[in-house]
Formats: C-alpha cells, structure tokens, sequence
C-alpha cells in the first residue's frame, strides 16, 4: 500500500471527512478542518466536482491545503465497464494531483434505493440504475467486485496511488470477510481495506472480525455510528445514520480498539451523516467530533 502523509510525532492521525460539514464547499471545508485543528482532510467527489464543473482549478486550492494532508479523495463507485474506468482515471488523476496516498472505491450499488426495488420485485429489466451483482450468486458477486477492483487498482499504480476499498452495507459485497478476499484474489500491493464502522456493523460483522486483520490489510478507518436497522430492512445512511457519533448503536471504543489492537497506525476520519449536526455552526461540530475522536483514540 502506498504511505500514509506523515504528520508531526504526537498529534493524533485524525482526518475530516468532508461530510461533517455537510452542506459546505470544498473551500470552507478546507478552512474549517484547518481551524477545528485537524491535521488531514479526506475530499470527496460531490463537492470536489462540484467545484471543478466550474472551471475552478485544483492548483488553485493547493496552497490552500498547505499544512494539510489530504489522507484520501473519494468515491469511485462500481459501475459499467466504460463508465467505471473513465471515472477511475478521473478520480486517480485527481488524487494524485492533491498528493494524497489513496482514492477510495465503493462496492455497488452504491444507490441502496436499487437494493430495495430489486428486493422488492419492482427492478425492471429495463432499469436504467447500476445494479452490479444483484441476483447473482455470492461467489458470482466476489468476483464482480473483484475484477472492479483489480481494475481500479492497476489504474491507480499508473498514478503512484492506491485504492481503499469500502464494501458497502447494503451491497451484495458488504462484510469484513469479502473485502480480505477480494485482497487475496486480486493480489495488488497498492489495496487495503477502508473500515467504515458503520458499513461493517450494518453487514454483520463485529469488532473480532476487525481485530483478526493484520494492519497492512487496513488502508484508513471511517469511525461513524448509526441506529438499529430492522430485520429484513435495507440499510440506509439517510435514516441509518442519521445520529450524532456516539448517540447511536454501535460501540466506538470497541471498534477502535479492535483496530488499534491490529497494529494500525494510519489514518482515523470523521464521517457523519446526522441531519441535525448538518444545521449547526460548522466549526463547532469539526471541533467536537476532533476531540470526540482524539479522546476515542487516547
């Protein structure tokens, strides 16, 4: 896997995903990391895109990152063949100009709305949306994902960047277990697994299945929460994840210590999907959840 930005000894490896400050721009949410005194960022590609169909430049925000590491720039979502290796390239290209060791990669359908009309009957054949490997066998669907994966790893290697790979929760690849394998079928040096705390508890998995990776397997920790998700239903960040990080169900410290247990010693980032910390002063909430991570990770 490629290094991870090195920061000053001492300061805790905290990175701010983007969506703590949900409705900002790429812009403030640059100042705002700076100030609530984080020393990563993780971009992602709404509003990094959002910026660039602009015709705003990325050398235009590099000096305003100065100081600080961008850890990862996110999403390349699995997708059809043409579509997924333009956006590979895109999204590696990019990576690679903001200087940052890895770009992220979901497992589809990234669209859980898809999941839900599949499980329901209601996908037509003629259904426009990306569905990946519904319908398929579990193996079939390994595989899916696997080939993808392989694909956008090579393309990264073109850029001297990696892959994070994030199974999503309500996708046909999901769990700890499938993303190992994906890393031991497709064998590139430059793929190590994000663990989303959410995606993983939502799929099933625990904080044993977390503490059994070895630590090079591990590329960036997501360290979000959730609320109960009903039997049979289909996870949805939306409503799933609508809590503040720690007000919800699964056990952070746990978590974290599963995965400080392993050896890891990268990257841990902010992520937040709750509709009310979207409304508040976003430097207040950037502060508290970098103290709220700071005090986790202590």
């Amino acid at each position: 896997m490629t290094n991870l930005p090195l920061i000053t000894p001492g300061i805790p490896k905290v990175s701010m995903n983007v969506t703590t400050t949900f409705y900002g721009n790429i812009v403030n949410d640059i100042r705002i990391a700076k100030e609530a005194g984080f020393p990563g960022i993780e971009l992602q590609s709404p509003k990094l895109y959002r910026y660039l169909n602009l015709g705003m430049s990325v050398e235009a925000l590099l000096p305003q990152l100065d100081g600080l590491a961008v850890t990862a720039v996110g999403a390349l979502q699995e997708d059809e063949p043409e579509t997924f290796t333009r956006e590979a390239h895109k999204l590696a290209k990019l990576t690679a100009a903001f200087g940052a060791p890895m770009m992220q990669m979901c497992t589809g359908p990234v669209d859980p709305e898809v999941v839900k009309d599949f499980r329901a009957g209601r996908l037509a054949d003629n259904d426009p949306r990306y569905r990946g490997a519904l319908g398929r066998t579990d193996r079939e669907s390994l595989e899916h994902s696997a080939s993808n994966t392989a694909i956008a790893a090579d393309i990264a290697a073109e850029y001297g960047i990696g892959v994070c790979l994030e199974p999503l929760g309500w996708a046909p690849v999901n769990s700890v277990k499938q993303a190992v394998q994906i890393l031991e079928i497709i064998d590139r040096p430059n793929v190590a697994i994000n663990v989303d705390f959410w995606h993983f508890y939502v799929a099933g998995d625990t904080p044993a299945d977390i503490a059994a990776l070895d630590a090079a397997q591990i590329a960036t920790v997501h360290v979000d929460d959730g609320i109960p998700v009903a039997p049979g239903e289909v996870p949805d960040q939306v409503h799933h994840r609508n809590v503040w990080t720690g007000g919800g169900v699964i056990p952070i410290q746990e978590w974290i210590d599963a995965v400080k247990s392993t050896g890891f010693d990268g990257w841990y980032c902010s992520e937040i999907f709750c509709a009310k910390a979207a409304e508040l002063d976003f430097l207040e909430v950037a502060r508290t959840l970098r103290s709220t991570l700071e005090i986790l990770l202590a």
